[in-house]
């Protein structure tokens, strides 16, 4: 059941006009709940037809229509696939910017959509492909640049990278060219997921299923798995992401460090599709499987080649992750206590979504001062990932509502993030 806690019921009282925060100047703007009203109108349903194929209740699906409630991910995932629609058109995704500077990070979309049409001709560079090593040294570059969430530098340089090694595996067929051919996939599928380009991340799905299966690493089609997983989550198809990780999950021998990390980051993954089905006791088993595979990894052994960021300090942050997905605020608040973000293994990436999971915890406590200070935190941390998150987006769009004077800092906030 995806329905709202009545704790955010009672936590949330929002009056006034609503806006998208893409067109707030412009007289066509619309909400969350209004392009849910749309996409429910094109498909002849009513409140409560729509309600029932959600599995949600009508009248938060009235309320959120009205923008009298903030539309959670798993309410605009369940709403998107019963209205068989892509998520991203209710979000308003993806998130355009007014100027060259504040849109660059879409440019680079095209250039990623070319490099993955290769399949059986190889790309015709203009100059010969640098070398594995040398390619090798990039993708360390651009995971760096994931960990931090630069998304338009990453975005930049990721096309380069994915036809160079297009070329390489053409023309030799070399393992080590499929797994650094894999590897920068997987660096797109994730900044197409971010970004609302759930097409393009549903081919970069099939173009790691091929590379993992010609790169000789037996880990690489299990992640391959939870990568289709993150994208049926997305898609709202809870079980069937959740039946996939159980699955994969349970071939891993864990008999050495890396399969403990690719294991117990099934389980994460797993704990959060159970969260977003509203299975709250599989969530917890789930994250506790995974907290304890974390544990049973020494720090001296920890390499985390996949950039899994397996380690304690992540299945905490994931903790409050699953309470927040589950609705929980109380819960999410608690477990905040006990995570320490200071930690080197901690990525500016991860710092940031788990200070947005608590700004909207925060916000459905009802306390607002602790929510904008979360996404101060969240913005600061990683610009662009604030700037591009739906969730993030909602926060703020939401604390603007129920102030009736807006402070300072949440003004200047919003207008850094160009909301």
């Amino acid at each position: 059941m995806v329905d709202m806690p009545r704790s955010r019921e009672e936590g949330i009282q929002m009056t006034g006009h609503d806006w998208n925060p893409d067109l707030m100047h412009d007289d066509r703007s619309e909400h969350t709940g209004q392009r849910i009203a749309r996409a429910r109108k094109l498909r002849n349903l009513s409140q409560e037809g729509l309600a029932r194929l959600a599995n949600v209740s009508r009248s938060l699906i009235a309320k959120v229509e009205s923008g009298a409630r903030p539309a959670t991910p798993s309410l605009v995932a369940a709403v998107a696939r019963a209205c068989q629609v892509d998520p991203a058109e209710i979000n308003g995704q993806p998130y355009r910017g007014s100027d060259k500077r504040s849109d660059a990070v879409h440019a680079a979309i095209p250039a990623i959509r070319m490099a993955l049409a290769y399949v059986d001709v190889a790309p015709e560079p203009d100059m010969p492909p640098r070398t594995l090593d040398e390619l090798s040294t990039e993708l360390g570059r651009l995971q760096k640049l994931q960990k931090s969430a630069s998304h338009a530098r990453l975005g930049a340089l990721l096309p380069a990278a994915l036809e160079e090694l297009t070329v390489h595996v053409m023309e030799s067929g070399d393992p080590r060219a499929w797994r650094l051919l894999n590897r920068a996939q997987s660096f797109a599928g994730s900044l197409a997921r971010r970004l609302g380009y759930n097409d393009l991340a549903q081919v970069v799905v099939e173009r790691t299923s091929v590379s993992a299966q010609r790169a000789g690493d037996p880990y690489l089609p299990h992640l391959v798995t939870m990568g289709r997983a993150r994208l049926l989550m997305t898609l709202g198809s809870w079980d069937v992401a959740l039946k996939m990780l159980k699955q994969t999950a349970g071939k891993i021998d864990q008999d050495d460090p890396v399969s403990t990390e690719v294991f117990g980051s099934l389980h994460l993954s797993a704990a959060i599709a159970a969260a977003r089905a509203g299975k709250a006791a599989d969530a917890w088993e789930h994250h506790g499987t995974a907290s304890e595979a974390a544990a049973r990894i020494n720090p001296r052994d920890r390499r985390d080649p996949y950039g899994l960021q397996m380690n304690p300090g992540n299945a905490a942050i994931h903790g409050c992750a699953v309470a927040v997905e589950l609705g929980d605020s109380d819960q999410a608040i608690r477990l905040d206590q006990g995570v320490d973000l200071t930690g080197r293994d901690t990525t500016d990436e991860r710092r940031a979504h788990h200070e947005i999971d608590m700004a909207r915890a925060h916000l459905w406590a009802n306390d607002h001062d602790r929510a904008l200070k979360r996404m101060i935190i969240a913005e600061r941390t990683a610009p662009q990932m604030a700037r591009f998150h739906p969730s993030a987006r909602e926060t703020i769009r939401q604390l603007v509502r129920v102030h009736r004077k807006i402070p300072e800092p949440l003004r200047t906030l919003e207008s850094r993030m160009a909301i």
